[in-house]
């Protein structure tokens, strides 16, 4: 239930606390079930092979990455902020290496500098029976490109629901990208007049830039 209290986060008791979409949010402690779904475990097995290879780094190499992480402060939480440690650092680099596909650094990569994203929107269309996705675009994006997609929801919604990992965005052709396989692969095909969200963003030597969310709503079939 909303709350009228201090901003605070976390389990209290059997209680937790966490802002909401309405503000302070106040809850009945539940464990979650476990049922360690193919995703789960692959994430799980991600953490597990970096918290490893942090262990195995050069004192040297874990010293570079406490400096590096001293410039990189941790996502905003109650309207607080803080630096991240070396080893949540490599962490971070290397779980975003690993989701598309890169190898895991040892040392920490410069920050680079990020080029503003080409792609511009999601357009729905449906023609012969067949529905397409596509992120329009004014260029080619880069090639770290990451594209989430969350389940077709109500027209009236303006929230999505989670995102999970889609995969890279495919190939760039006429001004566009088409990702109808990236998101059919994971929730099918999304029924006329849902709604449907994707975020993307730049990763660039696991480096991850802000992510950008777009929407459409399927049309009737054609």
């Amino acid at each position: 239930m909303k709350i009228l209290d201090i901003p605070q986060s976390g389990k209290r008791g059997v209680t937790v606390s966490q802002g909401g979409r309405y503000g302070q949010i106040s809850r009945a402690l539940v464990i979650p079930t476990n049922p360690r779904t193919p995703a789960q475990m692959l994430i799980r097995n991600r953490l597990a092979a970096v918290a490893a290879k942090w262990r195995q780094l050069t004192q040297d190499q874990r010293d570079a990455w406490t400096a590096a992480a001293k410039a990189v402060n941790s996502t905003p939480r109650d309207g607080q902020s803080g630096t991240l440690t070396g080893g949540q650092l490599f962490s971070k680099i290397n779980i975003a290496n690993l989701t598309i596909g890169q190898q895991l650094v040892l040392d920490p990569p410069a920050k680079p500098d990020v080029t503003i994203s080409p792609i511009t929107g999601l357009v729905i269309t449906v023609a012969g029976g067949a529905t397409t996705l596509k992120l329009t675009a004014t260029d080619a994006p880069s090639d770290g490109t990451m594209l989430r997609v969350a389940a077709p929801v109500s027209a009236g919604r303006t929230k999505p629901g989670s995102y999970v990992y889609a995969g890279l965005a495919g190939d760039y052709a006429n001004n566009a990208v088409d990702i109808t396989a990236l998101y059919t692969a994971k929730y099918g095909v999304p029924p006329a007049g849902t709604k449907v969200f994707v975020s993307v963003n730049q990763n660039i030597s696991g480096w991850e830039d802000i992510p950008h969310e777009f929407w459409a709503i399927v049309p009737a079939g054609a």
